[in-house]
């Protein structure tokens, strides 16, 4: 059991940290944008790198707050009937809907994102929505870590709901 907790806390640190470094890229969004509407609106002077920084920088905050956002509880969620379980119930259903919803999904989304950063590498692709082109390798590869620290996050949460639901107690 030490060692599950240990390995629960290690998923929950990574989720954190994500989440942390995943906030930053707000900060050059902002930049980016603020950049971009003085340059174009003051200057007349539009950039041609200021739009894919600004899809990048939100797709990298999405991505990377996505398992500290779970890790927290923060996702949406429609609860009409959920609010109302008791707490074991709410396990049960999370343990339900991991199995047949979440984790599925989520490994099909990480596999085609593993693909389509591989592929990025290999073929060298580039961003085409403007006239930079930056490469979009590391962004891909960016929403394949993403991905895999989510699911990494909800298997810590399936074996805490898990472990509630046949046992009764919380692990830490």
């Amino acid at each position: 059991m030490p060692t599950l907790i240990k390995f629960l806390k290690l998923i929950d640190w990574m989720s954190e940290k994500s989440g942390q470094l995943g906030k930053w890229a707000a900060l050059l969004l902002i930049f980016a944008g603020s950049y971009e509407a003085i340059a174009r609106h003051f200057f007349n002077a539009p950039t041609i790198w200021s739009y894919d920084s600004m899809i990048m920088a939100g797709g990298v905050i999405y991505m990377l707050g996505a398992s500290y956002n779970y890790l927290h509880d923060s996702h949406t969620r429609v609860d009409i009937f959920y609010s109302r379980a008791s707490p074991r119930k709410q396990a049960l259903i999370d343990v339900v809907c991991s199995l047949f919803l979440f984790f599925p999904l989520m490994i099909i989304m990480f596999k085609m994102a593993v693909v389509w950063a591989m592929k990025a590498w290999k073929i060298h692709e580039v961003m085409f929505n403007s006239f930079w082109y930056p490469p979009a390798a590391p962004y891909r590869t960016i929403f394949a870590i993403g991905l895999f620290l989510l699911i990494l996050q909800g298997l810590a949460r399936f074996i805490r709901d898990l472990y509630f639901v046949i046992k009764g107690e919380k692990i830490v």
